[in-house]
């Protein structure tokens, strides 16, 4: 009878546990919707659901519609019921989204106005110009000498100098060493944060000296600055929220301009990357430490437990840590606040 007892007990905490990591609707949920310029995924998926992180299963493409899988200010979205469940469509097509037809064989869609995820110019520098690379990556690419007319600091439209192998004609990024990345439980490295400077072109080599044509800048260029090739990758900023497929238990070990107190649209690193499974579009709880308290009758010293506080979504990932921005911050955020599933 306790071996029944106990299996009933295990049955039922197994199907409450799945019932809560299924999509919840909000009590005050719009039965219609129609999107407007400024909206993100994020807010329209927070607008339906207490969980805005299931946003895809809940999402029902209509094959019917133009682009059934990006949406547009001025669609309309409705709530709909199949076989029982409830889903997101889109009802009606507003003008922004409609195909533009030129020719009998050419069309227009005006994809940049669909709407983003979450608000790209928070992220958008931390998509291209900032990278996480090893201590040999960093210290086996070429360096700047100094500028082409001996200066040692040069700006967009200059040509420098730099010592080490590259690619004839290849672009290369220029990079300054910043923070150094150790996991705080563990002590394992992590990762240099690379700061981008400027953005050149290899115009001509002679042995391992190298001519570059600085084509764009956004600081002045050093000596010591390194070069990296850029990136052949996919710039993703169509992502949807979604939850991580595995167990995350992590922690917020920087942020990025160096605020004391964190909040909303704040881009911090952490601590977990792909080698956990971590995916861009990864919603992430934010929960902050638990405060340590005086036991008044033992004295013992006592860390209370960490108490849930925020939100973040994963929006590029590396081997060891990945980037979020903070979506929801019920209160300031610290470095060292630890991030779970949500």
């Amino acid at each position: 009878m306790r071996k029944l007892l106990s299996f009933v007990f295990v049955v039922m905490l197994t199907l409450s546990q799945f019932a809560l990591a299924a999509p919840e609707l909000r009590d005050d949920h719009p039965d219609r919707y129609t999107v407007v310029k400024g909206d993100t995924l994020w807010d329209i998926s927070s607008r339906f659901l207490r969980n805005p992180w299931y946003w895809p299963e809940i999402w029902h493409v209509n094959p019917q519609i133009e682009n059934p899988h990006l949406i547009f200010p001025g669609d309309v979205l409705a709530l709909v019921y199949i076989d029982g469940k409830p889903h997101v469509t889109i009802a009606q097509r507003g003008d922004i989204g409609r195909t533009v037809k030129l020719s009998p064989k050419k069309r227009i869609t005006p994809l940049e106005s669909a709407i983003p995820a979450i608000p790209l110019e928070a992220i958008n520098p931390f998509l291209t110009d900032s990278r996480i690379v090893t201590e040999e990556e960093l210290n086996n690419a070429p360096y700047v000498l100094l500028g082409k007319k001996g200066n040692l600091i040069v700006g967009s439209g200059d040509q420098v100098y730099a010592r080490g192998d590259a690619v004839l004609e290849a672009s290369y990024g220029i990079y300054r060493r910043d923070e150094v990345y150790v996991d705080p439980d563990t002590k394992e490295f992590l990762g240099i944060q690379a700061r981008s400077i400027a953005v050149g072109k290899i115009v001509a080599q002679q042995d391992d000296v190298q001519t570059v044509q600085i084509r764009r800048s956004k600081e002045e260029i050093r000596q010591g600055d390194r070069l990296l090739q850029e990136e052949d990758r996919e710039i993703n900023s169509t992502f949807y929220p979604s939850n991580p497929d595995g167990d995350i238990h992590g922690k917020m070990i920087s942020v990025i301009d160096g605020v004391s107190q964190i909040g909303q649209y704040d881009v911090v690193v952490i601590n977990k990357g792909e080698r956990e499974g971590l995916k861009v579009g990864n919603v992430l709880a934010v929960y902050k430490a638990g405060e340590q308290v005086r036991d008044p009758y033992t004295k013992e010293i006592l860390l209370l437990p960490a108490d849930r506080a925020g939100l973040l979504m994963v929006f590029r990932t590396f081997e060891k840590v990945s980037y979020g921005l903070i979506l929801k911050a019920e209160r300031p955020l610290a470095i060292m606040d630890e991030v779970r599933n949500p």
